[in-house]
C-alpha cells in the first residue's frame, strides 16, 4: 500500500509541476507547441517516438489562391502550381535560387546566435507598374516583434543578378495583385510597398532558429514565404495559427519553390528551429511581404 501511495503521488507531483511550468510558459508568451515536448514526458512518451512526424502541406490550386486567402486567411502552393500562378516556368524559379550561395552575416541578432544570413530589398508595385527603390532600412515596431522591434536594421541589399530576372518581377507583380484581389478593403487600384528578404538558416552553431520571435505577425497585409530549399536538417515545421481563434495548423515545406501566403492581420505565423542531420545543414527561404499605403517606417531610407 505504502509503494502505491508513494508512486501515486510522484505522479500527481509530476503533473503538478507540469501544469505549474506550462502556466509559466504562457505568462511568458511562449508558444502553446513548445508544451507539445512537456506533454509526452507526462504520458511517459519518449521524445524519440515523435522525432520524425512530419505533416504535409495542405496544398490549394493555383485557381483557388485568392479565394482561400479571403475564406481562411492563407493559402499553400506546391512549386508547379506557383510557377502556374506566376506565369513562368519552373526552370525560372530554380535560376533564382543561385541568389541564396553568398547571404551576408545577419548583425542583428539578439540572440546572440551566428545561424541567419540575409539580404533585403524593397519594391513598389501599382498594376502592372514594377521598381526597385533606393535601398532602405527593415524596421517593426515592437508590438509585432518584441526581440528585434524598433530597431533601423541596414541588411545588404539583393544582388542585381537575382532582381534583374524576369522570374522575379513577376513574382513581385503577382503578389501585389493577390494582395490587391484578396486583402484590399476597397475596389481601388493599390500603391504595394514590398519588402523581400533573402534568408539562409544553417546549423554550424547545432540550431538554427528561423523565427527567434516566435509566433508573430508581420505588421502588413500579405506576408508570402517560400522555401527555397532545405538540404541536411530535420525541423523547420511551419505553424500558422487565427490572430483571433482557436484554430491552426502545422505542417513542413520540403518542395524548393512551395509556398505559404498569410493574410497578415488574421493569422500568427513562426516555424521551429532546425537541426542538422549532416554537417553543414541549411534552410533557404524567400519572405516577401506587402502593405498598403507605406513602408512601416517612413524615416528608414536615413541612416542613424
Amino acid at each position: 500500500i505504502r509503494t502505491a501511495m508513494t508512486v501515486t503521488t510522484m505522479i500527481v507531483t509530476a503533473v503538478i509541476t507540469a501544469m505549474a511550468t506550462d502556466a509559466i510558459d504562457a505568462v511568458e508568451g511562449k508558444s502553446v507547441f513548445q508544451d507539445f515536448s512537456k506533454t509526452q514526458a507526462a504520458q511517459g512518451l519518449s521524445s524519440g517516438h515523435m522525432a520524425h512526424v512530419t505533416f504535409s502541406p495542405p496544398y490549394s490550386p493555383a485557381d483557388q489562391v485568392a479565394n482561400q486567402l479571403r475564406d481562411r486567411g492563407f493559402a499553400v502552393l506546391q512549386p508547379s502550381d506557383v510557377a502556374t500562378w506566376l506565369g513562368c516556368d519552373p526552370a525560372e524559379l530554380l535560376a533564382l535560387s543561385g541568389g541564396w550561395g553568398d547571404l551576408p552575416p545577419d548583425e542583428f541578432l539578439k540572440d546572440g546566435g551566428r545561424y541567419r544570413h540575409r539580404r533585403h530589398s524593397c519594391f513598389l508595385v501599382e498594376a502592372e507598374h514594377y521598381e526597385q527603390v533606393p535601398h532602405r532600412a527593415h524596421w517593426q515596431p515592437v508590438e509585432y516583434n518584441a526581440l528585434h522591434g524598433g530597431m533601423q536594421r541596414w541588411f545588404a541589399p539583393m544582388q542585381d543578378s537575382t532582381v534583374s530576372q524576369g522570374a522575379w518581377k513577376k513574382l513581385m507583380v503577382s503578389l501585389a495583385q493577390l494582395a490587391q484581389s484578396s486583402i484590399a478593403h476597397d475596389g481601388a487600384e493599390q500603391r504595394w510597398h514590398i519588402e523581400a528578404h533573402q534568408f539562409r538558416i544553417d546549423t554550424s552553431d547545432g540550431i538554427g532558429r528561423p523565427t527567434p520571435e516566435g509566433a508573430h505577425r508581420d505588421g502588413v497585409d500579405l506576408v508570402a514565404v517560400f522555401l527555397v530549399d532545405r538540404q541536411g536538417v530535420k525541423g523547420g515545421e511551419t505553424r500558422i495559427f487565427e490572430a483571433t481563434g482557436p484554430n491552426g495548423q502545422r505542417f513542413t515545406l520540403t518542395e524548393p519553390w512551395s509556398v505559404l501566403l498569410l493574410d497578415d492581420a488574421r493569422m500568427i505565423h513562426e516555424t521551429t528551429p532546425i537541426q542538422p542531420v549532416v554537417p553543414g545543414g541549411w534552410r533557404d527561404t524567400l519572405v516577401v511581404t506587402c502593405r498598403v499605403g507605406d513602408f512601416q517606417n517612413a524615416e528608414g531610407t536615413k541612416a542613424d
